[in-house]
């Protein structure tokens, strides 16, 4: 199941993360502004955002399986949508059924393996992570061909396909009947559980920053380099690249050391190292001090990912580690929803610097509050 639902999450974020490379390209097919791009996948991300909870309750409720199956099935139709898109709207409805998707799958699967592995929970969850760069790691490339040899809309048909065949092979090894319960949420005693010490809401509002910072950078980051820093949109996706290559290794590694050591120690640290590199990305002017900053920002802001799932399954009751872990993560994905739009915006209006240099704040502001809620 680690490797199924891992893979999983490898094959959708590889469509995700196409949107990344491909949308200096998509912005001029479809005749659209930074603004109006910032927006859109802040549709995208907000769908998200919003499905967490509810999906990680039913989770708790049902079972994992029952909501994890339809998650891959909708991503197919997503995913295959974005294919056949014509029109700013037609994009984002898809975008909005790719969000849905995402957030049926994203907490069940992670519920799963807390379930499964208890005493090395950091590393499982660091391993599930690593999906993430190694479909950056894919679509980076896939990007590049499509743009030599195809339109951008191309690569999203064969991650449909490849997410239509894992979603046959999950159904097939699962051994969860398909069962639906209780419709009712409680979404207020779950929310109160998450914030009931000063503690606990410094640490949801560090890594609510952290996860605005994310959202974009990792959206607008090939952008910027075209724009700001002069790259071609070949070789900003190749930049680009250099962050999944990095997250690939920094995730299973900073998940076992959050097992054995302090997570909240090591994610300090990672924000402190980010916010550094991010700060000399802004200044940086040659190639090579772009690709070392890019690579020191990779190797600070990866670090968070898995030890934020870890953190808050840690504190959550046997029987409420979906609810708590999908509600913990609307909020920290809410404000990843609004980091696109925000970079969107203020690029179109004053510079991409600024927006970028905006994040270094954050990120500090976030180091500050999980250091004094250790």
């Amino acid at each position: 199941m680690l490797v199924t639902v891992s893979l999983g999450w490898a094959l959708l974020q590889t469509g995700r993360y196409l949107l990344s490379p491909l949308l200096p390209t998509i912005i001029v097919d479809l005749g659209i502004t930074e603004a109006t791009a910032g927006i859109a996948l802040a549709v995208f991300q907000g769908t998200y955002a919003l499905v967490q909870y509810p999906s990680g309750e039913y989770s708790d409720r049902w079972n994992r399986t029952t909501l994890i199956v339809p998650g891959l099935a909708i991503l197919v139709a997503g995913f295959a949508l974005f294919g056949l898109t014509t029109g700013l709207a037609m994009f984002l409805v898809a975008a909005t059924i790719t969000g849905v998707g995402k957030g049926l799958f994203a907490i069940p699967s992670r519920a799963l393996l807390s379930d499964l592995f208890t005493t090395n929970r950091g590393r499982a969850l660091g391993i599930y992570a690593a999906g993430t760069d190694l479909g950056g790691l894919v679509s980076s490339g896939i990007a590049v061909l499509a743009l030599t040899y195809a339109t951008w809309r191309t690569p999203f048909f064969p991650v449909a396909l490849a997410l239509a065949v894992l979603a046959v092979v999950f159904a097939s090894v699962t051994r969860e009947p398909y069962e639906v319960g209780s419709r009712s949420l409680e979404l207020r005693s779950t929310v109160a559980r998450l914030v009931q010490s000063a503690s606990q809401r410094e640490t949801i509002l560090a890594f609510s920053l952290f996860y605005f910072m994310v959202g974009g950078f990792i959206n607008f980051a090939p952008a910027y380099l075209a724009q700001a820093k002069g790259f071609s949109d070949s070789l900003a996706g190749l930049t680009f690249a250099i962050v999944f290559a990095v997250g690939f290794a920094v995730k299973p590694t900073a998940g076992t050391l959050g097992d054995r050591f302090s997570r909240r120690g090591i994610a300090v640290s990672g924000l402190l190292i980010a916010a550094a590199s991010l700060l000399a990305l802004v200044a940086a002017s040659s190639n090579l001090a772009i690709w070392a900053a890019v690579a020191l920002l990779a190797l600070g802001y990866k670090t968070g990912f898995p030890l934020a799932d870890a953190i808050i399954l840690d504190g959550a009751p046997a029987d409420g580690m979906g609810a708590d872990l999908g509600a913990a993560r609307a909020i920290f994905l809410s404000a990843n929803a609004l980091g696109p739009a925000y970079v969107g915006i203020v690029a179109t209006y004053v510079s991409y610097d600024v927006a970028f240099g905006g994040f270094v704040v954050c990120l500090v502001a976030a180091a500050a509050l999980l250091f004094k809620s250790q």
